[in-house]
């Protein structure tokens, strides 16, 4: 009889489950408020909905905490008023130190401060 090598790359591939039974170690999670009748295009990046959870390459907490920090910059102030952005890491939240408002708040999850110039603003 002979012996076939079994392969747990096709394995995971054949059942659908390759990339999504590894959970990532830092997730990011977004909140847009959207300019008045702007939803549907502030919205577009969570697929429509206001807050969605995404996956980041972050290894280490603190890369982790970084990629959440960036996540609130507002490019598109005529679109998205404001943002809410918090982290965890291995599941445990990241302390972004604003709560959720963007008031300071030593042990507040928010990324974003409400003293950011692309904050609650709409062109």
């Amino acid at each position: 009889m002979k012996k076939t090598a079994f392969s747990l790359p096709l394995f995971l591939a054949v059942f659908g489950i390759a990339g999504s039974a590894v959970a990532a170690d830092c997730v990011i999670s977004y909140h847009r408020t959207a300019c008045a009748g702007q939803e549907a295009t502030a919205y577009a990046k969570c697929d429509g909905k206001q807050a969605c959870d995404k996956d980041a390459a972050a290894t280490t907490q603190e890369a982790c905490a970084e990629d959440a920090m960036k996540a609130c910059k507002n490019d598109r102030t005529d679109i998205t008023k404001s943002k809410k952005i918090t982290a965890k890491f291995k599941g445990a939240a990241l302390t972004g130190g604003f709560n959720d408002a963007g008031a300071a708040d030593p042990k507040g999850t928010n990324f974003c401060g409400a003293d950011r110039p692309d904050f609650n603003k709409c062109k």
